[in-house]
């Protein structure tokens, strides 16, 4: 917490500012949490200054007391009537001037207007603060490690309770039951299923349906689980019953290739069109992609996103991997008729020799015998 706050400290200096609003509402909204250890549940404004406590602002009433508990080392307090305008009678108070305030966060349209019509034009700092997420100190890192944990938790539950009859939604419930009670906080689980021989589902599902397991099953899944907003991301795919078939087996090897050949050219340096260009193993197979193929992650989506050669995700960034990096490498390889694929990969960890692996669950195509 000490470094993230030099971190402001010094960015603040840079920008020729001299205080930071940082919100969220909704549950989003991640610089809260980073700078108070919060997480956000219905809205929360807050005021730092160099040299000076936090004061963060919270609705509702009752949320005030454990936000208090849990931002120690902030002061916390109740943001009536509006915790905007709350905010703002704290810069007052520290005499802020015109154009001296900035912000991180989602800041609301009203909220913007009532700041800038007291301080003028208030300073969007967000994607510096993203530049600050994507590479992780070694504290984090640890944090990672425990969020990592809890996700392949969640992958070792769905492939043990993987069978015929019982339905994607159940499955779901059994994932969260194997990190929860550890203290696991929930992110995502996508669990897609379909007939192998009659593919219709080529991507895992962002909500589960009601279908139920059968033997000859494609099942594909990405799951994240936290310690607290730090999270892990583990990418399977399994068959129920029958050992893969031909398509799904070229899928699968494909998308081995893949993982491997990214993970072979990240390292301090390297450019996101090297990435894109390893993964070519994927369009020389005659397939292609739905999903990203890399993704920032921890702490957010973060840049770069990258697709492939046949499914780009807008300009290739120009900006290279960092050491201390986390990336999602996920190439969720389908057929150009979007009708089958599965799902590799995990959150990786860029270090001066190449990659660490975050995740501990196995890398392989399972087969679940009934």
């Amino acid at each position: 917490m000490q470094r993230r706050r030099v971190l402001v400290e010094g960015l603040l200096r840079d920008k020729g500012c001299d205080h930071l609003i940082f919100c969220g509402a909704n549950r989003t909204g991640s610089v809260v949490q980073w700078l108070t250890h919060w997480p956000v549940t219905n809205e929360a404004v807050g005021v730092f200054t160099p040299g000076e406590r936090s004061a963060m602002f919270v609705q509702y009433v009752n949320h005030a007391e454990l936000a208090s508990i849990i931002a120690k080392e902030t002061d916390v307090a109740w943001g009536d009537p509006t915790s905007v305008a709350a905010a703002i009678g704290v810069l007052k108070q520290r005499k802020a001037r015109s154009g001296r305030v900035a912000f991180i966060g989602p800041l609301g349209a009203r909220q913007y207007e009532a700041l800038s019509s007291e301080f003028g034009r208030i300073h969007d700092l967000n994607a510096d603060y993203t530049r600050f997420r994507q590479v992780k100190s070694d504290e984090e890192l640890d944090w990672f490690r425990i969020g990592a944990h809890f996700a392949d938790l969640g992958m070792a539950a769905l492939r043990n309770h993987l069978r015929p009859g019982i339905s994607e939604i159940e499955l779901c419930a059994l994932i969260e039951q194997a990190y929860v009670s550890l203290g696991g906080g929930h992110a995502i689980h996508f669990v897609g299923s379909t007939p192998m021989e009659a593919p219709t589902v080529p991507v895992p599902r962002q909500y589960p349906s009601h279908r139920r397991i059968a033997v000859g099953d494609a099942v594909s899944a990405e799951i994240s689980a936290a310690f607290w907003d730090h999270s892990g991301q583990v990418l399977r795919s399994f068959t129920v019953g029958k050992e893969p078939n031909a398509l799904y087996r070229d899928l699968h090897r494909a998308a081995d290739a893949a993982f491997d050949a990214v993970c072979a050219v990240l390292r301090p340096g390297a450019m996101p069109a090297d990435v894109i260009e390893a993964a070519s193993v994927i369009e020389e197979a005659g397939f292609t992609i739905i999903d990203d193929l890399l993704h920032g992650y921890g702490g957010g989506y973060l840049a770069p996103i990258l697709g492939s050669k046949s499914r780009p995700a807008g300009p290739v960034p120009t900006e290279p991997f960092r050491a201390g990096q986390t990336v999602v490498v996920q190439p969720n390889v389908v057929t150009r008729d979007r009708k089958a694929g599965v799902q590799m990969g995990e959150l990786v960890v860029i270090t001066d020799s190449g990659v660490e692996r975050m995740h501990r669950y196995p890398r392989a195509f399972e087969t679940i015998a009934v």
